[in-house]
C-alpha cells in the first residue's frame, strides 16, 4: 500500500530522484501482479489436491442406513473423563447393525450426532469396502472453501513478504545515500568558515 502511495506522492514533486521512482514502481508491481499470482498458483494447486482427495474418499467410501440396537455401554473410567463427557454431549456410542458394501450384516459400536438413540431407530452411516465405519467424505464444497483459504494466505503471506524485502532494501538504500553523503560533508566541511577557503 505505501508504494501505491509512494507513487502518488512522487508524481510531481521536484525533489523526486529516479531511484525513488523505480523503488515505487517496483513495489507496485510487485504487490499488483505477483502477490495475486502467488495467491491464485497456491489455491489452484489447493484446489486441485483436495478434489482429487474427496474423488478418492467418494471412490473408496458408501453412505449406508444403520440401525440401533442399544446403548453402547460406557467404561466407567471413561464416564469420569471430562473430555469424555464433553464429547458425549454431542455424539452418542451406540451399538448398531449396518450393511457392508459387500451385501453382509455388520455390528459393531459406532458414534452418532443424533442427539437421542433409541433401538430401532435408523442413521447415516459410512463405511469402507470392507464394511468398517469411516468418517464421511470431504464435500466438494468444504474443499473448496479450503483451497480459497489456503489461496488467500498465501496472498497475505507473499504481500508482507514483498513489503519486507521492500523495506529492507529501501533501508540499505538510505544507509548508502547517508554514507555517501557523509563522506561529502567529510570533503567540504573543514574549509567552511576559515579565511581564504574560497568560501
Amino acid at each position: 500500500m505505501r508504494a501505491v502511495t509512494g507513487l502518488w506522492r512522487w508524481r510531481h514533486n521536484p525533489l523526486r530522484r529516479t531511484t525513488d521512482l523505480v523503488e515505487a514502481w517496483v513495489a507496485a508491481l510487485a504487490l499488483c501482479l505477483a502477490v495475486p499470482a502467488a495467491g491464485w498458483a497456491a489455491g489452484s494447486a489447493a484446489q486441485h489436491s483436495l478434489q482429487r482427495a474427496v474423488h478418492a474418499q467418494q471412490q473408496g467410501r458408501a453412505e449406508t442406513t444403520a440401525r440401533v440396537l442399544r446403548p453402547a455401554p460406557t467404561a466407567p473410567s471413561a464416564a469420569a473423563s471430562s473430555d469424555r463427557a464433553a464429547e458425549q454431549r454431542f455424539r452418542r456410542a451406540v451399538v448398531a447393525r449396518w450393511t457392508a458394501p459387500d451385501g453382509t450384516s455388520r455390528t459393531g459400536t459406532v458414534t452418532t450426532s443424533r442427539a437421542a438413540s433409541a433401538p430401532g431407530d435408523a442413521f447415516s452411516l459410512w463405511t469402507d469396502r470392507d464394511g468398517r465405519p469411516v468418517a464421511a467424505p470431504l464435500a466438494r464444497g468444504t474443499a473448496r472453501a479450503h483451497a480459497v483459504l489456503v489461496g488467500l494466505m498465501t496472498a497475505v503471506l507473499a504481500g508482507a513478504g514483498v513489503e519486507l524485502v521492500r523495506r529492507l532494501v529501501v533501508r540499505r538504500l538510505r544507509c548508502r545515500r547517508y554514507a555517501r553523503l557523509d563522506r561529502a560533508w567529510a570533503e567540504v566541511g573543514p574549509d567552511w568558515g576559515r579565511t581564504g577557503a574560497g568560501s
